[in-house]
């Protein structure tokens, strides 16, 4: 679903008297021998924050050697599990052989029982840890509930005087919602099998546990289907997963605890379908596959590449019929998500003469109603196969079964209609990663708010959680990492956590451990960033392009409003296509600001302020004579030029916050000069913003005579 409509978030965030300030140090719990009790929850560097956490005595200390022996249930799984558990500690602390041999202390993990074959929405994915100074007891129901508790652990490790070790504690952790999932979109680019599980990877660290996988959409369609060739034969570019590389990868994430629900998008957005199978399309043909990407809604429709399924045939519920059954076998989950966005649908068919007259023929009021009759012979499709459809909200409609499932990107008053109703229902509505918005946003954006909140336990027990959202328009398999870690990880936390874990300094800090937790578990996202940074600097200084990407952000929202046009084969190897969506000094930055402009700041922040607005004044003699000389950077000589700007404008607020005495008149009408100059140099230039803004505007609105 692309239609959802951010709300306007200041980058930097509201600026707060408390500092969100990334530059802190780590808060890992740093135990002594005998402490006499453990810190507040809010300071383990953990995420997701466990639910329950009680004070030992002492710590188990790791450089002297240890043992991960497997207890109870065993299974291949959770001896891969310890496999990567160790190859994680060896990344985490540099030593790559402990002493083997009796009488050394344990990891014990104690698995009761088996979970299901096919992992289902209900699992039992809690878990016990009991550390002591010579023993870690990880307790869970089943294997799923081990691999959450050996995420843990892995976190919990930290460096003490006397090694790598974790404080003694008692942990008892269970998810506040079973569905806590992640839709990688691989129809608009082709996402390849490596990153695919790399995120999978990120994902069992924070506990995420559904890849929601959007398989097929205008501009390709991804798997290979045997029954149906000439879907990804004509249909992909060449880029499509093999039906045993599908296998293979709903194998990995099941030795994760993850589910792999696959999408399907139809009635609409299905070009790539019609390319090979053109009697599908509700239009006359020929079809092409639609390469344009981030088109505005209102764009005039063409029926080449923006059709939609026809609903009257009887052909096209045969077909259907055959692609779920092959599918349905690829995929073990119980859930078959078809999309239902009838965005192309509900313009097409108001003036497509077939369309109206069957609509016209049976009654159908509209071309809601012909998509209901669609969604209905569908769901009874899937039904014989198995499996519960899901679907978007435009699927909901009153007599839809309850066994269907919803997905919400409307927002939380559609989130309660599909759970009054009696559906499963998931939110992804405010997790839309793609849209650029900060970690602080997602984050304080929760499943039981408002409308959704309100209702009555019962139906509230039918809202399982929700999923992060990453549409892949200006995002291809190199970027997509650096766009979705650490935000999701906030997001992983939102979903896992008691609802009063809700702080956002603290998210933040922990976020900033998290980024590093991602490289150990095989995520490279740092260093994918750092070699698209590298293809940036062949005639510009390193470090002097890093300070001007330090304080930029790329555009939130749909389309991107630049002055460039995208298809499939844009090559997003700008700055605004490398730089992270959130940028963490220009946070920082105006959380200094903010406490400046309250008269909170204490000297190290006016020196701070000072500091950076100075090196971001003089960032561009650095940057000015090689930006020009590639095609690459020749659009950020403007951008560059404006930085300098920007950082004067701070510059001049701070002195004169520093030196006040001009009358009444003339600081209003400098603070009205500067802020209309602030405006002017702080326009998206480059596809880009600056995050410092706000900061620096209110420093200027907090000058007085």
């Amino acid at each position: 679903m692309l239609s959802y409509r951010p709300q306007m978030w200041c980058s930097a965030g509201v600026i707060l008297a408390s500092s969100l300030v990334s530059a802190l140090a780590q808060s890992a719990v740093t135990a002594s021998p005998n402490p006499p009790s453990l810190p507040k929850q809010a300071t383990l560097a953990v995420l997701p924050m466990p639910s329950h956490v009680t004070a030992g005595t002492g710590q188990f200390v790791f450089d002297r050697g240890f043992d991960v022996v497997l207890s109870g249930y065993q299974e291949p799984r959770l001896d891969r599990a310890r496999m990567r558990f160790l190859q994680h500690l060896r990344r985490k602390t540099g030593i790559l052989q402990w002493p083997q041999a009796s009488g050394l202390p344990q990891i014990v993990v104690e698995t009761k029982s088996s979970s299901a074959a096919v992992q289902q929405v209900s699992e039992d994915e809690s878990y016990r840890i009991d550390v002591t100074p010579m023993k870690i007891v990880l307790t869970a129901a089943n294997p799923i509930g081990a691999l959450r508790g050996l995420q843990t652990i892995l976190q919990l490790i930290h460096t003490t005087p006397q090694g790598f070790a974790i404080a003694a504690m008692q942990i008892e952790d269970k998810p506040r919602f079973p569905w806590r999932g992640l839709m990688i979109d691989s129809g608009r680019h082709f996402i390849t099998p490596d990153v695919i599980r790399q995120t999978l990877d990120g994902m069992e660290l924070v506990k995420m546990n559904v890849l929601h996988w959007h398989l097929a959409d205008d501009q390709g369609f991804r798997v290979e289907s045997k029954v149906f060739p000439r879907l990804q034969g004509m249909g992909s570019d060449g880029q499509f997963y093999t039906q045993e590389e599908v296998r293979s990868i709903v194998a990995y994430a099941r030795d994760r605890g993850i589910r792999v629900l696959p999408e399907f998008e139809m009635p609409s957005h299905a070009s790539s379908w019609f390319v090979g199978y053109p009697e599908l399309g509700d239009s006359k043909g020929p079809y092409r596959l639609k390469h344009a990407l981030g088109q505005s809604w209102e764009r005039p429709r063409d029926a080449a590449e923006d059709s939609s399924m026809d609903p009257t045939q009887e052909s096209t519920y045969k077909f259907l019929d055959r692609f779920v059954g092959e599918m349905s076998s690829l995929f073990p989950d119980i859930y078959f998500h078809i999309g239902g966005d009838a965005e192309d649908a509900m313009i097409e068919w108001k003036t497509n003469p077939r369309m109206k007259q069957y609509m016209d023929a049976h009654g159908m009021k509209d071309p809601a109603a012909l998509q209901t009759y669609f969604d209905q012979r569908v769901e009874k499709l899937i039904a014989k196969h198995g499996k519960r459809m899901m679907g978007w909200d435009e699927v909901l409609q009153p007599d839809t079964p309850k066994s269907v499932a919803i997905q919400s990107w409307r927002g939380l008053d559609s989130l309660a209609k599909s759970a009054a109703s009696g559906h499963p229902a998931v939110l992804s509505w405010g997790y839309y990663l793609d849209l650029n918005e900060p970690a602080s946003r997602h984050y304080a954006v929760d499943p039981l708010a408002d409308a959704a909140g309100a209702l009555p336990e019962a139906q509230r027990a039918n809202i399982l959680g929700g999923e992060a959202a990453m549409w892949s328009e200006y995002v291809t398999a190199e970027t997509i990492s650096g766009r979705l870690w650490p935000r999701a990880a906030a997001v992983a936390e939102r979903l896992w956590s008691p609802r009063e874990v809700s702080d956002s300094a603290s998210m933040y800090r922990r976020l900033d451990t998290i980024a590093q937790e991602l490289t150990y578990a095989g995520v490279p996202y740092v260093a994918a960033r750092a070699s698209a940074y590298d293809r940036l600097t062949t005639t510009v200084p390193a470090a002097a392009l890093n300070v001007l990407a330090s304080v930029v952000e790329p555009p939130r929202g749909y389309p991107r409003g630049g002055s460039r046009t995208y298809d499939s084969f844009s090559p997003l190897n700008r700055l605004s296509d490398v730089v992270p969506a959130e940028s963490d000094l220009g946070r920082e930055f105006c959380a200094v600001a903010g406490r400046i402009a309250s008269h909170s700041a204490n000297a190290e922040d006016l020196k701070d302020a000072q500091k950076w607005l100075e090196q971001w004044r003089d960032n561009d003699t650095l940057l000015a004579p090689g930006l020009g000389q590639s095609a690459l950077t020749a659009e950020l000589v403007p951008l560059s030029k404006n930085l300098s700007r920007v950082a004067s404008i701070g510059l001049a607020a701070l002195e004169r916050m520093n030196h006040p005495g001009a009358s009444a008149a003339d600081a209003e009408t400098f603070k009205k000069n500067q802020l209309a100059a602030l405006k002017t140099a702080s326009a998206q230039t480059a596809e880009l913003n600056f995050a410092i803004t706000p900061g620096v505007e209110a420093l200027v609105s907090a000058i007085q005579r």
